[in-house]
Parts: C-alpha cells; structure tokens; sequence
C-alpha cells in the first residue's frame, strides 16, 4: 500500500487527508513510479478550494514531482526501470509516495539538477520561461509587473524578466520578502500592505503603468492588475490564489484602453513532447548558468502537506515548497 494525502471535499488546509491509497499497475504507455521528492504549487491550493479545474472527487492533489521507475507498462521503450526522472503537469496525483504516470509525460532529469532541486524548480522554471518567451515576448526596457514576486514561480520570473532587460515591479507582503526579491534584480518591489499596487506602479511609471501584468492572485488582484497596465499592454492571468476575479465584460472597457488579456497555461504550451523536453531544457540550462536561481524555503514531511499549505496562504514563505514522501 501507498498513502497520499487525499482530497474527499473542497475547502481549508484541513481538507487534506493522509490515508492509504491503491496503486494499479502501469499500463500500456506508463511507468509506475517511486517518488523521491515532490514539489509544491499554487494550483494544488486552487484545485483544494475547488476553483482550478481538476478531477472527480475523491483525488490525490499535485502536479510536480521527481523519482525513480520502478516499474514499466508495455510499449515504453524511451525509459528503464530505474531512471531518474521528473515531471511537470497533470495527470494530478503527485501528493503520494508512489504512483503511475504516463511516459510520454516524464522529463530525464540531469545527473547535475538533485531531485529536491529539480521538484522545486520544473514546473517554475517551465512557467517562468512560457509566461516571458511564449505568452509574451519580453524585450529590453519592457516594463513588468509580477504578483507574489517571492514566491516560488514569482521569484523564477523576476529573474527571468531581468535577464531579459525588463524593469522590473513585484508585490511582496512585507519588507523582508522586498529585500529578496531586490535581490533577485527587481528595480521596484512594493509592499502591497502599506499601498496600493496600482497606485505605486502608476506613480513609478508617471502615469503610463506597466506593458505586461502577470497575475496570479486573481480575485483580490486583477481589477487593480488592469488599472495599472498601460494602453495596448497586456495582462496574463495565470493563477488564482485569491480566487476567481468577477467576469470581464469587454464590451464595457474604455475604448481607448485596447489591453490583451491572455489565460496561459504551461499545460497547453508543453501539450507536444517535443515542446516539454525543449522547454525543460532550457529551464535547466537557465539553473546551470545562474539566471534562474531556486530558493527551497523549506522541506516538509509529505504527511505534514496541510501545515506547508497553511504557511503558504498565510504569506509566511518565500520561494520554493518541497515534500519529503
């Protein structure tokens, strides 16, 4: 038997039950897998909540995950039993100690990325790169703003937009997050308690706002996102952390505003094989030369997968969430 933390109901941390699971055997064009470190995303707290689409109830939560095969199905001929390998994407059911996933899906992970590193970073990474390079095509001079800046995916974006010559503007909770994410090379956080964002971006900006907005708060967020994004700029909402922002009417939009809107999903950007391994690759080589750096704020036990969820939500975390199954 494997236990998982299991999802029979929507709602709070509390939700989340460690109990045994049944693992099948892989079938056809699946590997079953042994899971030796697991990461944590935002998504997993939207699919707790109920307001990110996920399967039927009752599930088992988590999207990201490095481990070993120890098993295979028939007609996988790309891996052996005993690859290191990773993934970055549904089928959900990260949350266990083993699993069967499918290996069209699975990424080889590189003898010099650890397992801790590359589940706390795959998935980041991969977004980080699809958000600046695909949904948008970041240039120099660019203004970006970036929500959660310190968090996991927000601190890989920051990162990734200075490299790429962007100015760059990151909300934070609280001074000490500003000073990181500082760090990380954003030309402007702002503690989001003590003003309001769109309020300072406009003033930083003289008025004019940002050309690119990436939000993944959602609800508490994205009106003031819009505001504060610049005439023909755009705006990505790429989580909802907060919730579902109320329905956009555009036909009621100012005329002369003309904003993009863009819903991006890593999930559609890497649908192709060809495009998951490309695009991972790249991730990794960005970690091996430095501009994308993962901060691993803390390692959890798996069976402690409500405390990790309780912390994040209440903003006492920067950077990336493991598990230890």
């Amino acid at each position: 038997m494997t236990k998982a933390q299991v999802i029979h109901a929507y709602g709070g941390a509390e939700v989340l039950q460690w109990e045994e699971i049944n693992v099948a055997d892989p079938a056809a064009g699946e590997v079953l897998l042994r899971h030796t470190a697991i990461g944590m995303n935002m998504m997993e707290i939207g699919l707790r909540m109920g307001t990110y689409p996920g399967p039927a109830l009752p599930f088992v939560p988590g999207v990201e995950a490095a481990g070993v095969i120890t098993e295979i199905g028939n007609e996988v001929t790309e891996f052996k039993v005993g690859d290191r390998v990773g993934y970055a994407g549904p089928p959900v059911g990260s949350y266990a100690e083993s699993r069967v996933y499918p290996a069209s899906r699975l990424i080889p992970l590189p003898d010099d990325i650890d397992d801790n590193t590359a589940a706390a970073s795959m998935i980041k990474g991969i977004t980080a790169e699809c958000l600046l390079t695909r949904s948008v095509q970041i240039k120099s001079g660019d203004r970006v703003l970036i929500h959660a800046a310190a968090g996991a995916t927000g601190s890989m974006c920051v990162q990734l937009a200075r490299h790429l010559g962007a100015e760059v503007f990151g909300t934070v909770s609280s001074k000490e997050k500003a000073g990181y994410i500082k760090t990380l090379g954003c030309d402007h956080p702002i503690v989001y308690t003590e003003a309001n964002f769109a309020d300072q971006v406009l003033e930083l900006t003289g008025g004019q706002g940002v050309d690119v907005c990436y939000d993944s708060i959602g609800k508490d967020t994205f009106t003031e996102s819009m505001r504060c994004t610049s005439y023909l700029g755009t705006v990505c909402l790429f989580g909802v952390a907060s919730g579902l922002p109320e329905p956009l009417e555009l036909m009621k939009i100012d005329l002369e505003t003309s904003q993009h809107y863009v819903r991006p999903s890593i999930y559609a950007y890497t649908r192709e094989r060809a495009d998951l391994l490309s695009t991972a690759a790249n991730a990794f080589q960005f970690m091996r030369e430095g501009i994308l750096q993962t901060k691993i704020f803390k390692t959890y036990e798996l069976a402690d997968a409500a405390t990790a969820h309780r912390d994040v939500e209440s903003r006492l975390t920067q950077g990336s969430i493991t598990f230890r199954p």
